[in-house]
């Protein structure tokens, strides 16, 4: 059984949304970010990544970050920047992009329930990225961005979003990336609906969860804290995107690496950047050589993640060919997501930054759902959700 809360959100005014709105603090670096806020003082860069107000270089884990980042969310709040509603209620959040809609419900879980499993995750975090999303929130005392939780489908639940978004919306425009971004307030009530919901699992936001849940921890018995920020929807609506990897430097060069591998796979001329079906990947090596691409065997090991493309990839070639043998620390290796696509890959190539790059077919999401089940985690950056929510639309703050 699933608990989901209503909650009294800070929201941007519908002619103020656009500007305020964000992308989330995960899918843009600092640099990124700096340049997507510039003349924009009231973009919600400035509290989720606001390193991008203290001059260039600023270690992004300073104390002033985090107060910075406060003052900003306390600015937004005064200035009528973003403003409370009159009540307490749920919302439905729909995305669009590219023709498709991925609809979801925006409330409060518990970080209990987070803590006791209920919540299922299929990553690990790491630590410093934990560590710093739990100071941001404490300090900030706000949830300031969702999270993305899947849950199995109920028509109860889509009969109640249907009706919700039968009436005018409370903010409706297309970012700069093209996908729309549209919210409907829906009726508190409709919070008991999910209560018969097996489970729900966390699909993007692993860190923001784990922080959560420690700040809920640190604050026993206060009600502000003990829930946390969520966008749930509905598998059958979420898309996932491939997660590449690229290495910077291969062991004993990109010809004898390329040796072995044909010595151990079978190795052919790709047709396309992208695999065309499970169990292949494709990897390049610059423009010498072009698109390679091989088939990944069969998982020597016993578990339901081992079978997964990108487990296979680390099984027998990561950790066996490369010496990588924890993704999450090794200083080897990249993570490209999806949205970026097979490009970047070769720009990283090509200008040196990487001497080898992979390119994965994308982890389904029956497969997360079948991992989360199991009990077991994925190897880290196995999915890629696509489109991202927006930052920034609605705050929970204590």
């Amino acid at each position: 059984m699933a608990s989901v809360r209503p909650f009294r959100a800070l929201r941007p005014t519908a002619d103020l949304a656009p500007t305020v709105a964000c992308v989330p603090y995960d899918v843009v670096s600092t640099e990124e970010a700096r340049e997507l806020a510039a003349g924009k003082p009231q973009s919600f860069l400035h509290v989720v990544r606001p390193e991008i107000a203290l001059p260039p270089g600023t270690d992004e884990h300073d104390a002033a970050v985090y107060a910075a980042g406060a003052e900003a969310l306390a600015r937004f709040r005064a200035d009528g920047t973003l403003v409370p509603d009159d009540g307490e209620r749920l919302y439905v959040y729909r995305l669009v992009m590219n023709g498709r809609a991925q609809t979801g419900v925006v409330g409060l879980v518990s970080a209990a329930a987070y803590d006791a499993g209920e919540i299922i995750r299929h990553e690990n975090t790491r630590p410093d990225k934990e560590d710093d999303r739990t100071r941001h929130i404490a300090t900030q005392q706000a949830h300031a961005e969702p999270v993305m939780l899947a849950y199995r489908g109920l028509d109860a639940i889509d009969a109640a979003v249907a009706t919700a978004m039968e009436a005018e919306p409370l903010v409706d425009f297309t970012a700069r990336d093209y996908v729309q971004h549209t919210l409907w307030a829906l009726d508190a009530s409709a919070a008991a609906l999910f209560e018969d919901v097996d489970a729900l699992y966390v699909a993007d936001g692993h860190h923001r969860c784990a922080a959560a849940a420690r700040v809920a921890r640190d604050a026993p018995g206060q009600e502000g804290p003990a829930h946390f920020l969520a966008v749930l929807f509905p598998v059958d609506d979420m898309e996932i995107l491939p997660y590449h990897r690229a290495v910077r430097k291969l062991p004993a060069g990109k010809t004898k690496f390329l040796e072995q591998l044909r010595r151990r796979f079978e190795v052919e001329e790709a047709l396309f950047a992208d695999p065309e079906e499970p169990g292949l990947v494709t990897f390049y090596l610059g423009e010498d050589w072009g698109w390679q691409v091989l088939a990944l065997p069969d998982t020597e090991r016993d578990g339901v993640a081992d079978t997964l493309d990108v487990a296979r990839l680390s099984e027998f070639i990561l950790e066996r060919k490369l010496g990588i043998e924890d993704a999450r620390t090794s200083d080897n290796l990249i993570f490209v997501g999806g949205i970026r696509g097979t490009d970047e890959l070769e720009r990283l190539v090509d200008a040196g930054d990487a001497e080898i790059a992979f390119a994965m077919y994308p982890t389904h999401i029956d497969d997360l759902l079948d991992v989360s089940d199991a009990g077991e985690l994925m190897p880290p950056k196995s999915t890629w959700f696509e489109p991202k929510l927006r930052s920034g639309l609605f705050v929970h703050a204590w």
